[in-house]
Order: structure tokens, then C-alpha cells, then sequence
């Protein structure tokens, strides 16, 4: 749980230097302050986007809070053993085992590859599923990124709601320092969300949407490879230049002899 764990360390980190100056992490607690600024920022998050893109909220989060799970190894050995196969018996041979081969990408690449298209065309068909993989993932991002702005914002606009509330009751002079303190709680909740939250989980999701990327470019790499009939070894080179630095490291950290790719950094 690396995003869960961060969020948690960020609002242990604030809790302790409160109490640490004497404060009561209590005294956060506004109900007011909470209504605004989640429910503001949730509000014009949807204006801005739509409510059905809003509606993935939970599971984006989910995801955020997770560690990617990514078996690259075993999909660089896989297609390694494939280029293999196909420069032994060629690439009709693989049809028996594109059906069992759990990754759609992978799958669809090598049907095509096994189908005859031409190269330029599997490249630019692949290529356009990575881009639209890569577009139905920004838009998550990008509705986090929103929510970010959105938050300090209206912690400010709370902050002041809060100040013009206090100025009206400047008659009873001995609850102004309570009432002061209540309404920058709104600056806090608002700042404290954009970057403990909403600015933390879109750079988890970007994060994750790169090496997805990067992973599918590498199957990409290997498919053409398959499909040109080369070495495997010389299949195996590129998957490990498209691993990048630190590949080999990797390898031989896991054994090296025994492996055809070594693991990602």
C-alpha cells in the first residue's frame, strides 16, 4: 500500500508536530470546514468534468493506494520463448498459444502479427491502443490534478466566510481568538487535502500510467521483433533496451544465466 502508506506517514508527521506544540488534533475537527471543502471541491470537480468521470473517484483512489502489481519478467521470458518458436516453426505455430495468453495487448498483437498484416499497420494499430490507454488514463489524473487547485481555494474563500463572520460579532471580544482560529481551519483543510491528497494520488496515477506504457511499448518492441523473424537473442536485447538502464543489474541480481530478461527497475 506505497500510496496509503504516504498519506498516512503525511497526516502522522502533522498530528505529531501538533501535539508536539502543545495543540489537539480535536480541534480540526470542524464539520463546517469539512462540508465546504470536500463538498465544494467534489462540486466544481464535476462541473469541470462530468459525473460520470467523477463516478470512478473510489476506484481511482483504490488504485492509488495499491502498488502496481506488474509480471514483466515473466512476460519478456514469454515472448522470448515465442520468438523462439516462431523462428523454429513459424508464426502459424503461435496460434495455439495466443488464446491462453492473458494480456489483451500481447494478445491482439501477436493474432495480428499471426494473421499477416503488415508491420507499419500492427505498429500503428498498437501504438493507437496505447495512446487511447494513455488518454482514458489522463483524464483520471487530470480530475485529481483539478481537485488540487480546487481545495486551497475554497480552503481560502472558507477562511474568509469565517473572517466576515467573526467581524460581525466583534461585540463579544472574548471568543474572537476561538472564532479566528475555527475559520483558518478552513485554509488548513483545504491546503492539507490538495497536497496530502488529491495532488499525491494524481501523481501516483501518472506514475503508474507511465510504466504501463512503458511495458506495452516493450511488448510492442518484441512483436515486430517476432514478426521480422529475428534471433531471439537479438530479441532479448531489445526487450532489455526497452527495460532501461539498470536492466542488466537487475538481471544479475536474480540470477542473470538463468532468466531471458531481467525484472524492471
Amino acid at each position: 500500500m506505497d500510496g496509503g502508506l504516504g498519506i498516512m506517514i503525511c497526516l502522522g508527521a502533522m498530528m505529531v508536530a501538533d501535539v508536539l506544540d502543545g495543540g489537539s488534533p480535536a480541534a480540526f475537527i470542524n464539520p463546517s470546514a469539512i462540508l465546504l471543502i470536500f463538498g465544494a471541491t467534489f462540486g466544481a470537480t464535476i462541473a469541470s468534468t462530468s459525473m460520470k468521470q467523477f463516478m470512478t473517484f473510489p476506484k481511482l483512489v483504490g488504485m492509488a493506494m495499491k502498488p502496481r502489481v506488474s509480471d514483466i519478467a515473466s512476460v519478456r521470458e514469454m515472448l522470448v520463448k515465442f520468438a523462439e518458436r516462431a523462428r523454429r516453426e513459424g508464426l502459424l505455430a503461435l496460434e495455439s498459444d495466443v488464446e491462453g495468453i492473458q494480456d489483451t495487448f500481447i494478445r491482439h498483437g501477436l493474432q495480428m502479427v499471426i494473421d499477416g498484416l503488415e508491420p507499419d499497420t500492427v505498429e500503428e494499430i498498437l501504438e493507437i491502443e496505447i495512446e487511447s490507454m494513455q488518454a482514458r488514463h489522463h483524464k483520471g489524473v487530470d480530475m485529481f490534478a483539478k481537485m488540487g487547485g480546487y481545495s486551497p481555494t475554497f480552503g481560502v474563500l472558507g477562511t474568509v466566510m469565517g473572517l466576515v463572520s467573526v467581524l460581525s460579532n466583534l461585540a463579544d471580544p472574548s471568543g474572537l481568538g476561538e472564532s479566528i482560529a475555527t475559520a483558518f481551519i478552513a485554509t488548513l483543510f483545504g491546503v492539507g487535502a490538495a497536497n496530502i491528497l488529491w495532488l499525491p494520488v494524481s501523481a501516483n496515477l501518472k506514475n503508474k500510467d507511465g510504466a504501463e506504457a512503458a511495458e506495452r511499448r516493450l511488448a510492442l518492441a518484441a512483436i515486430l521483433a517476432i514478426q521480422a523473424g529475428d534471433n531471439p537473442r537479438i530479441v532479448a536485447q531489445k526487450l532489455r533496451a526497452h527495460a532501461g538502464p539498470g536492466a542488466d543489474e537487475a538481471e544479475a541480481d536474480k540470477g542473470g544465466a538463468g532468466s531471458a530478461m531481467p525484472e524492471a527497475a
